[in-house]
């Protein structure tokens, strides 16, 4: 029979294995520390980033009630009572579980081109572009809303704490589009709205005799002047029928309307629609820089109006005031100059 004998490693590898294992054994801790750093890190991003949206949400919100503040302008935007109201709206929301209960709050123009960009001054003298805005800023830092973020590298490795922020832009501005059924059916003549309301204040200008916003009537293109007329409008149908009108007069546009987009200027007087016309009511009406029977006009902006009284037969006006700070719930967004309506505020920033 052959005989096994058994086969030892040589000294040399025997060392080298020892070697290895001894390496390994030291880099294990190493090792762990870096799986552990790993770990706590992803879990601190998606924590940072949860607080993160929380302020922004708050931020957001703040921004929106302050901006909803605004409004009633007399005639200047109510400053103080948007940053008040902005302020107020912060200590509704949490982030991270602690109530918020301090921010910056501003309140001035901002431009919607970005060009200036960031806030500007109150006392500017606003372009077309340049509409009033609240922006709020609030962070999780230092003395501020409970201090910085805790996070797993902080506590578990001696890490700093994370401080972050949100900066929010709400602004309030008049409409470049109204929706369906916003809009009353008569068109009027830029001229007429240039006799009845002062730009530089944007405010209606008073009667000097009852110093409340001048009472005037508005009379078909037939039959008034052109800086005194109106005019049945149908909007984007070239209807020219008076029942076209009358329904209009109760559902409004049927379609969204924006400032550039042409509409028709119905023939005729159309004495009965007069009828049918809601009066002590407060309506939204296209104004047009070209206002003639049986053709197309341009919308060059949207007018607050409210009408006192609606004469057919041989009068044939309506009767009524431009009014201010008239709030169109139904805008399809846009921007256009402020005829007396704005928008409900929204996010800019």
């Amino acid at each position: 029979m052959r005989q096994e004998t058994l086969r030892q490693d040589p000294p040399a590898r025997l060392t080298r294995r020892h070697r290895q294992r001894g390496a390994i054994g030291i880099m294990m801790p190493f090792m762990l520390i870096s799986v552990l750093s790993v770990g706590a890190l992803a879990v601190d991003v998606a924590h940072l980033a949860i607080v993160r949206n929380e302020l922004q949400n708050a931020a957001d919100a703040a921004a929106l009630a302050g901006a909803a503040g605004l409004f009633p302008a007399n005639p200047k935007p109510a400053w103080t009572a948007g940053v008040t109201k902005g302020t107020n709206a912060i200590s509704l929301n949490k982030a991270a579980g602690v109530t918020l209960t301090s921010g910056t709050v501003q309140a001035g123009y901002w431009n919607l081109t970005g060009t200036p960009a960031g806030l500007q001054p109150q006392d500017i003298t606003p372009t077309s572009n340049d509409v009033p805005a609240v922006q709020v800023t609030i962070s999780r830092g230092a003395g501020s809303n409970g201090g910085p973020v805790p996070t797993l590298l902080a506590q578990v490795f001696d890490g700093a704490a994370a401080s972050t922020t949100a900066t929010a832009v709400a602004v309030i501005a008049a409409p470049g589009i109204i929706g369906n059924g916003g809009l009353f059916p008569v068109a009027l003549s830029q001229c007429l709205y240039n006799n009845f309301w002062d730009s530089a204040t944007n405010q209606p200008k008073l009667d000097p005799a009852t110093k409340k916003p001048y009472l005037f009537r508005i009379g078909s293109a037939y039959h008034y002047g052109p800086c005194e007329s109106g005019q049945w409008t149908t909007f984007k149908s070239t209807d020219n029928s008076a029942t076209a009108t009358r329904d209009l007069l109760q559902s409004g546009n049927p379609s969204p309307v924006a400032i550039g987009d042409k509409i028709w200027m119905q023939d005729g007087t159309k004495t009965s629609n007069y009828n049918y016309v809601g009066v002590n009511q407060d309506y939204l009406l296209p104004v047009t820089s070209s206002l003639n029977p049986g053709s197309l006009g341009p919308i060059t902006a949207f007018a607050a109006f409210h009408i006192t009284a609606s004469v057919g037969g041989s009068g044939k006006y309506i009767e009524g005031y431009f009014i201010p700070n008239f709030k169109v719930t139904n805008s399809g967004g846009g921007v256009g100059p402020y005829y007396g309506g704005y928008v409900p505020p929204r996010l800019a920033h």
